[in-house]
């Protein structure tokens, strides 16, 4: 058998390459020949991403506008890009995703396209542009930069012409891609509604990838499909168990379809051999009840408990979380989304800091074991895979060592990017995490064991 590294990580860092395959591991199949991009890797290890819900629904207190609302009312009174990336730093997030365009056709860039922009508002006298403000503020945090672009216009004369608005579209898609540095993910809405001529149109998603493929060749792109990343089938930031990162393509073939093999195979993923495209999902889901800030839910934020739970049933299971924290209308996020946000970041941090000094040990590629320097309280494990190599681990058993024998305390199927496994406390001096099952030699990446 070829000999590769396999590394695994403690939580105070250290690393031990080995490589030796005990014979107790079933091989459910042949490993998948799917794999990630290095787009999508650095996609995956990023996590975390905020979402910005922006725009005149702000303004009109509605989540999905008519098409009709004046950009005069548009006027935010203390903008600052700068406040938004802080709070997407306290909470832990590494990108950032705004609404350029919502449903309604307003855009918050000084488009060529169309006088229902920012142009025609009273803000910065009409010389705003709040995608290069948080563009600006992104890149000075070393945040990634991700755009929201409604293929749905309900303002837009030619929506629903055919060509007429492909090229529409095509040409924001092109100002949003040229003119703002490197942008890491182009986020695309399955919606698909009539236009204000009453027709629906139909999207040239081919054409829309191919754009985005020449201009941000490294940015990944999402919808219910991909290309690049999926959604993961709700709104409530809740991801399968299992989820797998691959899935078959003749399932969920373009945005906005539904029934239940496509609500299955976006929550879920398919495994292999079915699922032979490496599309991983991402989970969203909004601080509020809605998607734009309204004040009357000012004291409906999520508090930290809530997110702590939709974090660990999101990356803890695999998937990215894009959380959505909608500035109010005087352009700031909300004093009560700040201090959960705050919280929330501060328990995220503590659930996978170093607790205590430990010691790694790959006894093969079946058994991976972390030793605590003493006994101390543990309520929770994260492992990772090493997905360079693809999704390998299809069953697994977490054992804790409690007075010189092992116990098991949870057990699930697959891994992926990171699967964390909460459990009742118990005092241990070190952990085992046990593959039963695999399709091809598992590769783990690190193992961390902690307190939450």
């Amino acid at each position: 058998m070829k000999r590769r590294e396999l590394i695994a990580t403690g939580m105070a860092g250290m690393t031990m390459p080995v490589w030796k395959r005990l014979p107790g591991v079933r091989l459910a199949v042949q490993p998948s020949s799917a794999r990630p991009s290095r787009s999508q890797l650095a996609w995956q290890d990023a996590e975390l991403g905020m979402f910005f819900h922006f725009g005149v629904n702000t303004f009109s207190d509605r989540e999905w506008g008519d098409g009709k609302e004046s950009p005069a009312s548009f006027n935010p009174t203390a903008l600052d890009a700068r406040q938004w990336v802080r709070a997407a730093q306290s909470a832990g997030c590494k990108y950032v995703v705004l609404t350029a365009k919502h449903h309604d056709g307003f855009c918050l860039w000084p488009t060529r396209t169309t006088d229902h922009s920012v142009k025609s508002s009273p803000w910065r006298g009409g010389e705003g542009d709040v995608v290069r403000e948080l563009a600006d503020a992104a890149q000075a945090a070393g945040l990634g930069l991700g755009v929201y672009l409604s293929p749905w216009d309900r303002n837009a004369a030619s929506y629903g012409s055919g060509e007429g608005y492909n090229d529409f579209y095509n040409a924001q898609l092109t100002e949003l891609l040229t003119n703002y540095g490197r942008i890491t993910e182009v986020w695309f809405d399955g919606a698909n509604g009539e236009g204000p001529n009453g027709k629906r149109q139909r999207y040239d998603w081919p054409r829309i990838h191919a754009t985005v493929r020449r201009l941000q060749p490294d940015a990944v792109m999402f919808s219910d499909a991909g290309p690049d990343i999926r959604w993961i089938g709700n709104e409530r930031g809740t991801a399968g168990e299992p989820n797998w990162c691959t899935v078959d393509p003749a399932i969920v073939t373009e945005p906005g379809l539904d029934g239940p093999e496509i609500i299955r195979s976006l929550q879920h993923g398919d495994a292999p051999p079915r699922g032979t495209v490496w599309r991983p999902g991402e989970a969203d889901v909004s601080i509020r009840p809605g998607w734009f800030n309204h004040p009357a839910d000012d004291s409906r934020v999520k508090s930290a408990d809530v997110l702590m739970d939709i974090w660990f049933n999101s990356v803890g299971r695999n998937a990215n979380l894009l959380l959505n924290v909608p500035p109010g209308r005087d352009g700031l996020i909300a004093a009560p989304d700040i201090a959960s946000l705050d919280a929330f970041g501060s328990r995220v941090r503590n659930a996978l800091a170093p607790a205590a000094e430990t010691r790694v040990t790959v006894e093969s590629a079946r058994e991976v074991s972390v030793q605590l320097a003493q006994a101390q309280k543990v309520s929770s494990v994260s492992v990772q895979e090493d997905l360079s190599y693809g999704q390998r681990v299809v069953r697994y058993r977490i054992g804790a060592i409690v007075d010189g024998a092992m116990q098991i305390v949870s057990a699930g199927t697959t891994i992926g990017h990171r699967k964390i496994d909460r459990f009742t406390p118990v005092a241990a001096t070190g952990f085992v995490v046990l593959i039963d099952e695999s399709m091809g030699v598992p590769s783990i990446r690190s193992f961390q064991v902690g307190s939450v």
